[in-house]
């Protein structure tokens, strides 16, 4: 019954973007405080045969109903993109998890550790994204298991941390972790 029921609702949710309708109703994640960054404009599914880092189980993660990626921003950008700014390290997430988007339909979530800004930061969002900063006090980790704790138990949370820490705190929240670099060879696949 739960199966029909999240086909269903899929199928009415294609049909609400199909005919460009905005949601009634928020999703868990965009009921955690956290410091949004200022727009710029536009812009066991078998685990034991596979790699621990290869994308393909994260595809079968992120074509579950409902399913939600929420990223540990510099976590990846520094796994994969370490000799750039940081700056520039976000520009290149955040341009790889817009097609990510585009291709699935997941929500996906990216958080950045935002404690030490001084000022707000000035980011191009892609469509499907959604961008937090940590508030002053609170590191990105515990943004992280809050935007876990806030979503219903039984919906697919997929977290891409290699921080182990991390890992462990969403796995005993209900989340399943996956590392940065599964993640990035995604994204490298295009």
């Amino acid at each position: 019954v739960r199966l029909l029921l999240d086909t269903l609702q899929d199928a009415a949710q294609g049909l609400l973007r199909e005919l460009a309708l905005p949601p009634l109703t928020e999703r868990p994640a965009d009921t955690v405080e956290a410091v949004s960054p200022t727009a710029a404009g536009p812009l066991d599914l078998a685990q034991h045969a596979r790699e621990n880092d290869d994308p393909a189980l994260l595809d079968q993660l992120l074509a579950l109903p409902q399913a939600h990626l929420i990223v540990d921003g510099y976590n990846v950008t520094k796994t994969g993109y370490g000799t750039l700014t940081l700056s520039e390290q976000r520009f290149r997430l955040l341009a790889g998890l817009g097609a990510l988007a585009a291709q699935t339909g997941a929500e996906i979530t990216c958080v950045f550790d935002g404690a030490d800004l001084v000022e707000p930061v000035l980011l191009a969002t892609p469509r499907g994204v959604r961008v937090l900063f940590s508030r002053q006090g609170e590191t990105a980790d515990e943004l992280i298991r809050r935007l876990v704790r806030a979503e219903p138990h039984g919906r697919a949370v997929i977290v891409v941390s290699s921080d182990r820490e991390v890992m462990e705190g969403v796995r005993r929240a209900g989340a399943r972790p996956v590392p940065a670099t599964m993640l990035l060879r995604r994204l490298a696949r295009g």
